[in-house]
């Protein structure tokens, strides 16, 4: 007994004088728009990049599920071969850019940081592991306390020591600049204060004047992966408004800064959002938590990039994207649809179903307004450039010079969801699935098998096969 009470009272010494303190987030002295870890740069860099077609993939959120999800997508990429000028190549050699959400958001960073290597060890490393217990362990034990009780440190900083220790190794973003033979990654955060999504490439660094290079890649995750209440925001430092951020031409072209409130939609929306952040004296900490709660497709992003790149020709010749002529987007969303019970019963269910249910279903129900409006994008496209071509020759142009003005581009969306299964036990079974840290090794591996089947079914990703003279098999 007398052991014990001495136990405790050194414990307790440790727990209130050895609180941990968070990592902080370095400081950009001067923002530069041709410096850093931003696609605009890394792109085109690529290993036999073919800068007219923009190959871009959203990985969803959903715990293991949406990893393994991803993982089974990027496998199916790898098997298949296509032929570009005369060559044999894989068709993920083709992808340029991965937006990854909370679990989506490992498979993305973790093939960006290892490529090829990546199949021979992330399913041991990651996608087979118990992480969800390995995490509520070290929360259990009372010799990790010190690290998220009482100091400015979280359990989401805990997580993202973890996360070094298994898959990321202390990798920082800075070791990812000239690996250019794998896709730029783009993990995103949620601003808890405003709902606003932040993502880490040193665009959005930019705006809280912050070094994304010298940021670790298992921090990044953490915060993609920090769901509210389970685990802890992850905070940063803002230094907004002190490096000499200059607006992107898209703003000042589409948005007018000298008459704002006269815009309405996306843009004006990120540009108050970009404001936002860069007041750093009104808001000198910025805390981000899970990327699922303001997109949980990853989608939203690469939307506002559309926007942007329409809004301005001299904002596309500024990122190096005014060749583009094809766009590819592939969504992989792997959200579910757990069976409930709820409505068989006449007494109201209880509090916890209440939370559950209040937070998963708008995000649901948001991420499939999120894919229609890209589907619907792609056909706007279309009809968008008809209406400039006809604008053009009413103004006295030909319709051949018309149409060189108004350069023909393609959208074509590839849609990754389990909603296209056929079966319906099958469809319930991967719907029933947890949003979790941990699957069974069987669940993972009728994941990735069903992630290459839906890919092979679907239309829109044939032709994208056969657009680069490969073929799909069944």
């Amino acid at each position: 007994m007398q052991l014990l009470r001495w136990f405790c009272l050194c414990l307790a010494i440790v727990v209130l004088s050895a609180c941990a303190s968070r990592p902080i987030n370095a400081r950009l002295d001067k923002a530069d728009w041709q410096v850093g870890y931003r696609p605009h740069l890394m792109i085109p860099k690529r290993q036999n990049n073919e800068l007219g077609t923009l190959f871009v993939m959203a990985f969803s959120g959903g715990g293991t599920r949406a990893a393994a999800l991803s993982y089974g997508v990027l496998e199916e990429l790898r098997r298949t071969e296509i032929v570009v000028n005369g060559e044999k190549r894989r068709l993920i050699d083709e992808v340029d850019l991965i937006a990854g959400v909370s679990g989506g958001s490992f498979t993305a960073l973790s093939y960006a940081l290892y490529g090829d290597r990546l199949f021979a060890e992330y399913e041991e490393r990651f996608l087979k592991r118990n992480v969800q217990g390995d995490l509520l362990a070290r929360t259990l034990n009372p010799f990790n306390w010190w690290r998220f009780v009482g100091g400015s440190a979280g359990r989401s900083d805990m997580a993202a020591d973890y996360y070094d220790e298994i898959l990321f190794n202390g990798a920082t973003f800075a070791d990812l600049l000239d690996k250019h033979d794998v896709p730029v990654a783009v993990a995103t955060g949620t601003d808890l204060s405003t709902g606003s999504r932040l993502a880490f490439f040193q665009n959005d660094f930019d705006l809280l004047c912050s070094d994304l290079s010298k940021f670790r890649l298992a921090r990044a995750a953490a915060t993609s992966s920090a769901v509210p209440i389970v685990l802890s925001p992850i905070t940063l430092n803002n230094y907004g408004g002190t490096c000499g951020f200059q607006y992107p031409d898209w703003v000042k072209a589409y948005v007018g800064r000298a008459d704002a409130s006269s815009v309405s939609g996306r843009p004006l929306r990120r540009y108050q959002e970009m404001e936002d952040f860069q007041n750093s004296s009104a808001r000198p900490y910025i805390h981000l938590v899970d990327g699922g709660v303001s997109d949980n497709i990853g989608a939203r992003g690469i939307l506002e990039a559309l926007e942007e790149l329409s809004a301005s020709a001299k904002f596309r010749g500024q990122v190096g994207f005014g060749v583009v002529r094809e766009i590819v987007v592939v969504l992989v969303n792997s959200h579910s649809s757990p069976s409930v019970d709820a409505d068989q019963r006449e007494t109201p269910p209880g509090v916890v179903f209440q939370l559950l249910q209040s937070s998963g279903v708008p995000i649901d129900r948001y991420s499939f307004e999120t894919v229609e409006t890209m589907k619907d994008r792609a056909e706007i496209t279309s009809w968008r450039r008809e209406l400039m071509v006809a604008n053009a020759i009413l103004s006295g142009m030909t319709r051949e010079q018309a149409e060189a003005k108004v350069p023909k581009i393609t959208l074509r969306v590839v849609d990754v969801s389990f909603d296209a299964i056929g079966d319906r036990k099958e469809r319930e079974y991967f719907m029933n699935l947890p949003t979790s840290f941990v699957l069974d090794p069987d669940q993972v591996d009728r994941l990735r098998a069903v992630a290459g089947k839906l890919l092979r079914q679907s239309a829109h990703y044939r032709a994208v096969v056969q657009r680069y003279g490969g073929t799909s098999g069944d």
